[in-house]
């Protein structure tokens, strides 16, 4: 069963209790019967708080990132454990993705049943139980393609270990995944380290290494110069390995980089790929694309350095109401740490509608989200203002990644306030 066919099957999951911000009124019935009925996101009967995405911002935002890549010539794999959503991952490999990126085992799972074809891994796996599930998972689809982080000559032995246990026919593709500079995270800090890791592995029987790979992001102090430093020594241990014949049993040598905030600076520095002996993959892996948001990303996007290639949309809206007002200049929403993210920054009220008559205006200066409790969030109100008890707010919000892992079941909604279907999350 393909993929199409496997996220359409999810339309048959009934709606219930399990699902927050759903109507009471339609337990019983399917996702797709829900969505057939195109209720009002206001009117429907759906309960507060309730997580939207933007159906307008999510097709934006998939054909942005298309274009980019292609117009830079890379290769696309978008880091698929920010939503967790196969909905998603769907729409992703349609507009042109090679794969999905993902970040632990149990997030590969998700993905091989729902059919995804190529996943990246990035992530060190030495995990025997975990191994034994990848080998399986190779042995039985060869068309399956898998590539997975290793960054130490001790993970190598364990990942040996347990793929030789289980019997493993097929070799793992490997990426040495290589340190962003002393007290980054995880990768090997130096050539010399990088170079003994992608020896071991070209020694065992049971791992292929293919290329090199890491995570511009956590550079230290990240700027335009450093990350551009950080890229070229990247490329230049490639092509090192290389000429050393370390990719000898690949038929591909994957150069793989790309959060979100610096694709311009990967885009740029991958343009000038040194010559290899073999056909390249060069590996785009940004994920936060797909929804923005209206703080943290916004604010580091690449298209804020370079507008000429185009902008990414905010996708989400969380809707909630005011369900007390007990001093004028505060008041709090029926939406706490359960509901929203707050990792990178609190949400921001951006739009108010009246619970009397439905009229919606912009949020006012001065009102702000200054706190969360687990189910309310603390507003700043300028006293004046005339919010009151029953109107709703609109927040923006911040960090995709920690807003999917809250909600199960999230209503796409048009512009016409119409939604036409649900995204469903597995964390």
């Amino acid at each position: 069963m393909e993929i199409d066919e496997r996220v359409a099957a999810l339309g048959q999951e009934r709606v219930d209790h399990r699902f927050k911000g759903t109507p009471p009124d339609a337990e019983g019935l399917t996702v797709a019967e829900l969505a057939a009925q195109r209720r009002g996101l206001f009117d429907g009967g759906f309960t507060t708080p309730v997580l939207t995405l933007s159906a307008e911002a999510l097709d934006h935002n998939l054909g942005q990132l298309e274009r980019y890549t292609a117009g830079h010539g890379l290769r696309f794999a978008p880091h698929g454990k920010t939503s967790m959503a196969p909905q998603l991952f769907a729409d992703q490999l349609a507009r042109g993705a090679w794969g999905i990126t993902l970040a632990q085992p149990h997030q590969v799972r998700v993905a091989r049943a729902f059919g995804v074809p190529r996943i990246f891994l990035a992530n060190e796996v030495v995990d025997a139980a975990a191994l034994r599930w990848i080998g399986a998972e190779l042995d039985a689809d060869p068309d399956f393609e898998l590539v997975v982080y290793v960054d130490s000559v001790r993970g190598v032995e364990l990942m040996d270990a347990a793929l030789r246990t289980a019997g493993t026919e097929r070799r793992l593709d490997v990426v040495v995944e290589v340190g962003a500079g002393e007290g980054a995270r995880t990768g090997a800090r130096t050539a010399a380290e990088a170079t003994a890791v992608v020896a071991a592995a070209a020694a065992t029987t049971t791992l292929r290494p293919v290329g090199v790979a890491g995570y511009e992001a956590e550079v230290p102090q990240a700027d335009p110069e450093r990350v551009a430093a950080y890229l070229r020594d990247l490329l230049a241990l490639t092509a090192a390995l290389d000429r050393a014949g370390h990719f000898a049993a690949a038929g591909t040598i994957v150069v793989s980089a790309g959060g979100s905030a610096w694709f311009d600076v990967v885009a740029d520095v991958f343009a000038k790929m040194p010559e290899l002996s073999r056909p390249v993959l060069p590996l785009l892996r940004s994920g936060a694309y797909l929804t923005h948001d209206d703080d943290h990303y916004r604010a580091v996007t690449p298209f804020n350095r370079v507008p000429a290639e185009g902008a990414l949309r905010p996708a989400f809206r969380l809707w909630a109401q005011v369900v007390s007002r007990p001093a004028p200049d505060q008041a709090f929403l029926n939406a706490g740490k359960r509901d929203v993210p707050y990792d990178l920054g609190l949400p921001r009220p951006l739009l108010v509608r009246s619970g009397r008559d439905g009229s919606q205006r912009e949020a006012p200066g001065g009102l702000a989200v200054v706190k969360l409790s687990d189910q309310h969030a603390w507003l700043q109100v300028p006293p004046q203002d005339r919010l009151e008890v029953g109107d709703l707010v609109g927040l923006g919000l911040s960090h995709p990644c920690t807003t999917f892992d809250k909600w199960q079941l999230i209503p796409v909604v048009t512009a016409d306030g119409a939604v036409t279907s649900y995204v469903r999350t597995f964390f």
